[in-house]
């Protein structure tokens, strides 16, 4: 029974403490979460595959450290996972930030920390969620979350692309060729 009791607060404390960590990101380097959003909001598709190329260059000296009888060797190789993971805390804090901006954008009246916080939150239970979650959403956000941060570390912005009028929008007066008879 004492067992079951130690995995339930366990499990307890880490899932107040996500959201906690992520506001604590979000709070201490809001320029650095900002562009970690905006490379969510504007090229997922890129975040994910610049996160797949990270975790697969820092995988290799990980797992190379780890597999090394020396001591100081696979502390070296520990030390470089917390910080791989600690990095890829930075863009999850950028994909609850992007979550709570889509919140708010519903037309919900939350403050800027309170979408957070609620962008946090419905992030973690998401990758909580038996199953789908584990094995489908969180490796996902947890790659798309390092290429995120690598981005906004390397201050990589997205292009902007310029607005083309669409077939469908009338030309104004002034410029149509009738008028210039």
């Amino acid at each position: 029974m004492a067992d079951i009791s130690a995995i339930f607060f366990i499990l307890l404390i880490i899932s107040v403490a996500f959201p906690c960590m992520l506001t604590a990101w979000w709070l201490l380097f809001p320029s650095l979460i900002t562009r970690a959003q905006t490379r969510v909001e504007k090229s997922l598709a890129r975040s994910f595959w610049m996160g797949l190329v990270t975790l697969i260059v820092m995988t290799i000296p990980i797992v190379i450290l780890l597999a090394l009888p020396i001591g100081p060797a696979k502390f070296a190789g520990w030390i470089l996972l917390a910080a791989s993971l600690a990095l890829s805390s930075i863009g999850s804090a950028g994909i609850a930030a992007h979550l709570g901006e889509q919140m708010k954008r519903a037309g919900n009246g939350f403050t800027p920390l309170s979408g957070f916080i609620r962008g946090a939150v419905i992030l973690e239970l998401a990758a909580f969620f038996p199953i789908l979650g584990w094995f489908f959403l969180w490796p996902l956000a947890l790659i798309t979350a390092l290429g995120a941060t690598a981005f906004a570390l390397l201050n990589w912005m997205p292009r902007e692309t310029p607005q083309i009028p669409s077939a469908t929008t009338s030309p104004s007066p002034s410029n149509s060729p009738i008028s210039n008879l």
